[in-house]
């Protein structure tokens, strides 16, 4: 039943539906009392969808197939960071959320332990330069993808803007000593889940086409 509570909730949010005690239990056969004794209230039904969010960025990241490729790695995991976001844009939202407390801040956290690893095989490889610090990496590789997935999930900027990722993602590994050449053609792959349509291009617009 909490699973089904917590479906209901996104699905309401997907839908623009008001969530109230009362409306999140309408038609599911439990009482109020059910919100209750699973989340502790209508504080706890916000809470474990943040948290939601974080598990399915989680459990996607373990569907990755990791590629021999360690910087196509670390760009792979930023794709499925976007995928999970378009694909859950208002569970993304409510990630974000921080007037919203976490059931788990750990697990939250533990979500960039993706990209930090990704970054350590890119050092340990030798594609970037030796005092490259991972965390920071990938914290910055995040950074980026975060803000460009942002703008499309907000309509800011259509999905056409996803194809920034490639340059952008590019000068941040180049940056931390790949080869220029070598590095564009890791990051094509690793971005290509999100790769817009030929003939498309990279420019913002108000479009969600």
């Amino acid at each position: 039943m909490r699973t089904q509570l917590l479906e209901r909730a996104a699905r309401m949010l997907r839908e623009r539906e008001p969530i109230t005690l009362r409306s999140l239990v309408e038609g599911t056969g439990v009482s109020t009392m059910a919100v209750y004794t699973y989340f502790g209230g209508m504080d706890g039904v916000w809470r474990a969808l943040r948290q939601e969010g974080f598990t399915r960025l989680a459990a996607r990241f373990e569907t990755l197939t990791v590629p021999d490729d360690p910087v196509e790695d670390l760009v792979a995991g930023a794709a499925a960071y976007a995928a999970n976001a378009l694909e859950h844009p208002d569970l993304y939202r409510v990630m974000f959320d921080a007037t919203v407390d976490l059931e788990d801040v750990g697990a939250a956290e533990a979500t960039l332990g993706y990209l930090v690893r990704a970054a350590r095989r890119c050092r340990d490889a030798g594609r970037v330069a030796a005092d490259t610090d991972p965390d920071r990496l990938g914290t910055e590789v995040w950074t980026v993808c975060h803000g460009i997935v942002s703008l499309v999930v907000s309509r800011v900027a259509s999905r056409r803007t996803l194809a920034s990722g490639i340059p952008l993602l590019t000068a941040v590994i180049v940056a931390a000593g790949d080869d220029p050449a070598v590095c564009r053609g890791s990051v094509e792959a690793g971005w290509a889940a999100l790769r817009p349509p030929q003939g498309s291009t990279a420019t913002a617009s108000t479009s969600t086409r």
